[in-house]
């Protein structure tokens, strides 16, 4: 394959990824705009709900909110008690922001239909196709963060 047939091939394979993405993320926006949740404040409560307390900042970066806002975020879902903050066991000067019973209760609800939401999104091809892409998308994520 010639360098032109080679970036014409890049182009198509870039084309169809992001119409792909543009049309499942479009499904998921939908599904959580169905529990009037925004898809920040989904965001953070989900990563509380699967992997547990987190500082504000390591939601920040782990999210990629600004720090001029996450701190008022955290704030919002504080007042409509889905999270709190508690001090942090490792560290005297920092706290955690952690699921509430009732943003537990909610999660517990909600996350199962969401899962369910991206897995027909995700149901048009086999197990194992979805593991090559797995691979294959790790893959260009790691080329990509290194050009």
């Amino acid at each position: 394959m010639n360098q032109q047939e080679r970036n014409e091939l890049d182009l198509k394979l870039f084309r169809t990824w992001v119409k792909a993405s543009k049309s499942v993320f479009v499904n998921i926006r939908k599904d959580i705009e169905n529990y009037n949740i925004t898809p920040e404040n989904f965001m953070i409560l989900e990563l509380l709900y699967s992997k547990g307390p987190h500082p504000v900042q390591k939601i920040s970066d782990t999210l990629s909110i600004p720090s001029g806002s996450i701190t008022y975020v955290v704030d919002k879902l504080e007042k409509k008690g889905l999270v709190e903050r508690q001090a942090s066991p490792t560290d005297r000067r920092g706290s955690n922001v952690v699921l509430t019973e009732e943003g537990t209760a909610l999660f517990n609800d909600i996350f199962p239909r969401h899962v369910s939401t991206i897995s027909r999104n995700l149901s048009f091809i086999s197990d194992e196709e979805k593991e090559q892409m797995i691979v294959l998308l790790k893959k260009i994520g790691l080329g990509a963060q290194h050009l």
